[in-house]
């Protein structure tokens, strides 16, 4: 039966007209099938793969605004089918491999993110906890309930921060409050390389990633003006950053809110110290003798490859990992354009967890198939996510940043200063001596879980 919501129509407000002639454009040849990697989870729930979702989309729509509805009347949407199509909506990553291979050209991740606020103004989504998104984003303007002022309490007293300057570092809220060997790295390499760099401190809000990948827009215009004009009022000419949500949020979601010139380059943080090693600038101390592979994070693989090429979006980060000595690189079988996302995207991880954890272990069973110590990659999320599937399984796989990689093996100090924030640090680390470094793992001392996972 159909309740007072039913009544209302599916609306495509959100969409361009370009993306309602894709929706019927959809030749169902079911590549997308072959790919997805929340079907390869869940292959009961066909559903939730584009060319189903497409099919239901055109069919909730007809009940209002076919010809047929114009002529007999309209037909009410029910609680049921609205549940099952928002359930199937939002079971989906956004990782943008559907679109990869899509024969009829549709570019998927732009339609998924249309149609959920659609979604989200109808009253049908967000799902799970995907809802408290916006409401701690705007309390705090990061979401993990923390301090603005604390947004550098992680830098190391010894490591100059300049307010302004041609590169600002752009650190995120993960960084800055549950992954700060991240940071900490970060600012190490660059001091070592001699870089004066800027950060934003207080005036850095979240990215807001999160919001626009659930459908929750309202958020997004506030934090990309924000950001923008605060990376200006920083003088920045080249942003780095070291969270692929991040990254991608800033070079194309942010200018779609901004009205206004942008003038600097965003840049993912391995790009920029590709070059460094390319002119023989870095100088590694300590052989990392592990095999590694990489996970390419879709939002700066896929997601970026046409705007900032491939070579960005896939080599960079490969070449820092095998400049490192006594590191054996092998990729995983399903790398680049074609990589398996971890599954924590498109606010999965905070709507439907166990879907997130399901996929994260397929990613983990891939590292293990090529017999890998350490999966590295660039972004937090997937890190996150893809230790939450290596514990769930058992695995005893590793997982760090590229960027932690290339600071052990350069011999430096990656110590995380006492702060505020210690005890919710959980991540892989390697701890290094005079000659040899090792894998071990941080465990979180402080007591529950985080409100909301972290999730992009």
């Amino acid at each position: 039966m159909a309740d007072q919501k039913g009544s209302k129509p599916l609306m495509t407000g959100y969409m361009l007209s370009t993306q309602l002639m894709e929706v019927d454009g959809c030749n169902r040849c079911q590549e997308c099938m072959k790919w997805c990697p929340t079907f390869a989870v869940r292959p009961d729930r066909p559903g939730i793969t584009p060319m189903y979702k497409n099919a239901r989309w055109r069919e909730l729509q007809a009940k209002s605004q076919s010809l047929r509805a114009k002529i007999f009347g309209p037909k009410p949407l029910t609680d049921d089918e609205m549940k099952v199509f928002t359930e199937d909506t939002y079971s989906c990553t956004t990782c943008g491999v559907c679109g990869t291979v899509c024969e009829a050209g549709i570019k998927t991740v732009e339609l998924w993110e249309a149609m959920r606020p659609n979604l989200v103004a109808r009253g049908d989504g967000p799902v799970g906890k995907q809802s408290m998104f916006p409401k701690l984003v705007r309390a705090d303007r990061n979401p993990y309930m923390a301090k603005q002022e604390d947004r550098l309490c992680w830098v190391p007293k010894d490591i100059k921060v300049e307010e302004s300057g041609d590169i600002v570092y752009f650190a995120g809220c993960t960084a800055a409050y549950r992954q700060q060997a991240l940071g900490v790295a970060t600012v190490r390499i660059l001091d070592k390389f001699g870089v004066p760099f800027a950060m934003l401190g207080k005036d850095e809000w979240c990215c807001a990633s999160a919001m626009v990948r659930t459908g929750q827009r309202e958020v997004m215009a506030e934090h990309a003006v924000h950001n923008v004009d605060a990376l200006k009022d920083a003088g920045a000419k080249n942003v780095l950053f070291a969270c692929a949500g991040c990254l991608r949020n800033a070079a194309v979601d942010w200018p779609m809110w901004y009205e206004g010139y942008i003038p600097y380059e965003t840049m993912p943080l391995s790009v920029f110290l590709r070059e460094k090693i390319r002119k023989g600038e870095a100088e590694y101390k300590i052989p990392l003798n592990y095999s590694v592979t990489y996970h390419d994070p879709c939002h700066n693989g896929r997601h970026l490859m046409h705007l900032k090429g491939k070579d960005w979006a896939f080599e960079a980060s490969r070449d820092c990992i095998t400049s490192i000595p006594g590191v054996k690189f092998r990729d995983m079988v399903r790398n680049r354009a074609l990589q398996r996302c971890c599954g924590a995207g498109g606010g999965v991880k905070a709507g439907i967890p166990d879907l997130a954890l399901d996929c994260a272990k397929a990613r983990v069973k891939d590292g293990e198939e090529v017999s890998a110590d350490i999966i590295a990659s660039t972004c937090p999320f997937c890190r996150r996510n893809i230790m939450d599937g290596r514990n769930d399984a058992k695995s005893g796989i590793k997982v760090l940043d590229v960027v932690e990689l290339m600071a052990a093996s350069m011999g430096l100090d990656t110590t995380i200063p006492e702060n505020p924030y210690t005890k919710y640090q959980e991540q892989d680390v390697l701890v290094c001596g005079p000659t040899e470094c090792k894998l071990d793992t941080v465990e979180r001392k402080a007591p529950g879980k985080d409100l909301l996972p972290e999730a992009h």
